[in-house]
């Protein structure tokens, strides 16, 4: 999700003449990833510092549009993950509706459970707010992504202690980055996505598969991390390496969304109850991206918005991504996997506001530039990830702010 040899950053046994140290890329970054303390301490502060100005473009936005940062971290999607979190799926306000304006027994069921379900136990701590534990999980949550995009960058083809601080920082400051700070799922789900293929790439098989079936408590997306697990575990296996490891890992990896569904299917007494659930009150169903082809020629056409102009140039980047990759031989699970949250993204004919957040978990195509931008100039690639830090951190609070609907 070609091979790249790291240029700018010296390798742990060059010596003090080896002609790889470079003075002229020498620098903060540079010196930040060599430090052995590197891969505990900079993984996570890089993504606490990207995302507190994230935070702090947000604070200023809300305060030009008059509303309450708070109010915006939770609205949407959010309110059903705290409505979830604090009376179960039986137990959320009755005032919260579907995309329709209805409402009925089943509809809270289009809510994948874990991440309320994490809220609602921090949640039960002495003197915490479901709101205070909403916030934290997504905070600790993207903090454990961190380390394990940390880790991605450096396990792959090509991969450095470098390469994985950069891919970072160019996750935390992505355009639609601003969720991994709201009240939704994406950040727990990335961080086990993350960690996932960490084990597949590094043969882990029962990391990956455990990881891929907490995934599948959290977003239905996990269904591209199914994949990927199960296609690597099948080819560990037909190769006959690392003896019944893989076959644990395929076998644990689809469980949670599996259990998921099935509970869905009892509850509302259909084979495919989650899916009808999403259809009835969402309108949601997989196209094959006719809806979504519609959209992207009607906004290049006629822009109607700033938001949604920027969505379709971003899945734009993200099927450039997929060549790049491919092109890069990034490993294959990893391309399977990206290109599995894209066609599931791409596929559905559902809200098209949504279309640039759900491209998140795809943080694989951000390897290459990743790997790219670790031989460069010190100098260049902080300035390439600031100015890519500025624009993300505007956009997300303009998305959440100024836009007006759902995202």
């Amino acid at each position: 999700m070609a091979g790249t040899t790291l240029v700018a950053v010296p390798t742990v046994d060059a010596g003090p003449d080896s002609p790889e140290r470079a003075p002229s890329t020498r620098g903060p970054l540079a010196g930040l990833a060599e430090h052995r303390f590197a891969p505990v301490i900079a993984p996570g502060a890089l993504y606490l510092l990207v995302r507190l100005l994230g935070v702090l473009v947000l604070a200023l936005m809300s305060d030009h549009w008059d509303k309450d940062v708070a109010k915006v971290l939770t609205s949407w999607d959010g309110q059903w993950f705290l409505g979830i979190a604090q009376g179960g799926y039986g137990g959320v306000t009755p005032a919260l509706v579907d995309a329709f304006g209805r409402r009925s027994a089943e509809t809270p069921l289009a809510f994948f459970p874990g991440y309320p379900l994490l809220v609602g136990w921090v949640g039960a701590l002495p003197g915490v707010s479901a709101v205070g534990a909403a916030f934290s999980v997504s905070l600790v949550s993207g903090v454990f992504c961190a380390y394990g995009l940390h880790r991605l960058g450096r396990s792959v083809r090509g991969g450095s202690e470098r390469a994985g601080l950069v891919l970072v920082v160019l996750f935390a400051a992505s355009p639609m980055a601003v969720v991994l700070s709201m009240a939704y799922s994406e950040a727990l789900f990335c961080a086990l996505a993350a960690w996932s293929l960490v084990g597949v790439v590094e043969r882990r098989w029962v990391l990956a598969g455990l990881c891929a079936a907490g995934a599948g408590l959290v977003r239905p997306t996990a269904g591209a991390l199914v994949l990927a697990v199960g296609l690597a575990a099948l080819v560990a296996v037909w190769q006959r390496r690392d003896g019944l490891r893989p076959w644990a890992g395929g076998v644990l990896a689809p469980l949670g969304m599996l259990g998921y569904l099935g509970f869905v299917a009892v509850r509302t007494g259909q084979l495919d109850g989650w899916f009808a659930v999403q259809q009835r009150g969402w309108g949601s169903k997989f196209d094959g991206g006719a809806a979504t082809w519609r959209f992207t020629w009607e906004i290049l056409a006629n822009p109607r918005s700033v938001l949604e102009l920027v969505t379709v140039w971003l899945l734009l980047g993200a099927l450039a991504l997929v060549v790049v990759c491919v092109r890069r031989r990034l490993e294959w699970p990893l391309v399977v996997y990206a290109v599995g949250v894209i066609v599931m993204d791409l596929g559905s004919n559902g809200l098209m506001n949504s279309k640039a957040r759900l491209l998140l978990p795809a943080f694989a195509l951000l390897l290459p530039i990743a790997l790219s931008l670790a031989k460069r100039r010190t100098g260049a690639v902080v300035s390439v990830l600031a100015g890519v830090a500025v624009f993300g951190a505007w956009f997300g609070a303009y998305s959440i702010t100024a836009w007006q609907y759902a995202i």
